[in-house]
């Protein structure tokens, strides 16, 4: 594979252009992807699913087959000598629905002040103090969101290996033993695991406040405790459950229902950062600062095609858009009008009429313009 990032004349100054040439067997394969220079590892994932799931086709030993060949991901779990079901295995990341914003469901009241005044401030600069933008480790619930990973199940412990940029293994302990009363505090924390009937539990504790919880810059602290819940429901699909307590953060625990799938016949590939020196021309918003009373007008409901909606909501002096089934990604003030996605290479455009009443909006993408008409204002604001 090679990869070729390159800014040119009439891009945003955050904007940078990745070319992706990645050689199957029948030869080259390029995707060229235009993204914010702060969420390359988002662009990377927008790629055609071919160029990602064709690094191996090696078969996966004990894999059940349909009659084609394909792995029979339905067939029953697979399970240990002592009959609990083994997740050993190489699972995709649970989807990116709270990757970007793990709190996107929560209310104002359940996040504690200082530390939405810190994610807010971290999505204006375009996460460009991000951990991941300096070649740190990232945090445990964004390895599950955003990570392949494999898990290794032995009697004494898992083992859970990460494809993410210079980001450790993490052990979990089964052996009978508690949670450390005063742990060294580390980016993945110290974990434990028990079996309640088929579902592995892990405990975990002691972090560092250096890790952010999602990509766009929700903090944890050293009193945050997280309690992971997965069951291995057929041969090719895990439930996953997170709770976050963090009372530091957060002013009440909750839990995130997501899904993994397993992928078979591929492996892990090594992910090293290694070159962190053009962070300092990351660039976040331009200090445009609106009135929230101005963006409470933008919010609202639209509709790009039948049966495709998005809705847009007003946070404090931010816009977030939001589709059927996605993540709440913020937008950058680039006038009053003009708004960027900080994690797409998305422009948002809202028109006014004679009145002053917005009655659409544009978004500008690789794709071309496309016209998204307001259907309702019945959105939500948080101030």
């Amino acid at each position: 594979m090679s990869l070729h990032v390159e800014r040119r004349q009439n891009d945003a100054p955050n904007v940078i252009r990745v070319d992706i040439i990645v050689w199957l067997g029948g030869g080259p394969m390029r995707s060229t992807v235009r993204c914010i220079a702060a969420a390359l590892a988002v662009c990377v994932s927008l790629l055609p699913a071919t160029a990602i799931a064709q690094w191996f086709n090696y078969p996966t030993p004990g894999t059940p087959r349909l009659p084609d060949g394909k792995p029979n991901l339905d067939a029953p779990a697979p399970r240990t000598a002592d009959g609990k079901p083994d997740l050993t295995g190489v699972w995709r990341g649970a989807g990116p629905l709270y990757r970007f914003n793990i709190a996107q469901d929560l209310k104002t009241e359940d996040i504690q002040p200082w530390a939405e005044e810190l994610f807010l401030k971290r999505v204006r600069d375009s996460r460009k103090d991000s951990p991941l933008a300096k070649c740190l480790p990232v945090s445990v619930p964004f390895q599950n969101f955003f990570s392949m990973a494999r898990f290794v199940q032995t009697p004494a412990l898992t083992l859970i290996l990460y494809e993410a940029p210079n980001s450790p293994h993490r052990t979990v302990f089964t052996d009978g033993r508690e949670l450390p009363k005063d742990p060294n505090p580390t980016w993945l924390g110290y974990s434990i695991g028990r079996w309640e009937g088929d579902t592995f539990v892990i405990t975990s504790a002691g972090f560092n406040d250096k890790a952010w919880l999602d990509s766009a810059g929700h903090p944890q602290t050293e009193s945050l405790r997280l309690t992971e819940r997965l069951r291995r429901r057929d041969f090719g699909h895990m439930e996953s459950e997170i709770t976050i307590d963090d009372p530091k953060v957060f002013t009440r625990a909750f839990t995130i229902k997501t899904e993994r799938l397993l992928a078979p016949d591929t492996d892990l590939l090594e992910d090293v950062c290694e070159n962190e020196s053009d962070a300092v021309h990351l660039s976040g918003d331009k200090g445009i600062r609106l009135k929230p009373e101005l963006l409470a007008t933008y919010a609202g409901v639209y509709e790009i095609a039948p049966g495709r909606e998005f809705v847009v909501t007003a946070i404090g002096d931010l816009l977030f858009v939001q589709g059927i089934n996605e993540p709440k990604l913020p937008l950058l003030v680039q006038s009053e009008t003009h708004f960027m996605s900080t994690a797409t290479p998305s422009g948002f455009e809202f028109v006014k009429d004679a009145q002053g009443k917005v009655t659409h909006v544009i978004v500008r993408g690789n794709a071309g313009d496309q016209k998204a008409v307001r259907k309702s204002s019945a959105a939500a604001t948080r101030k």
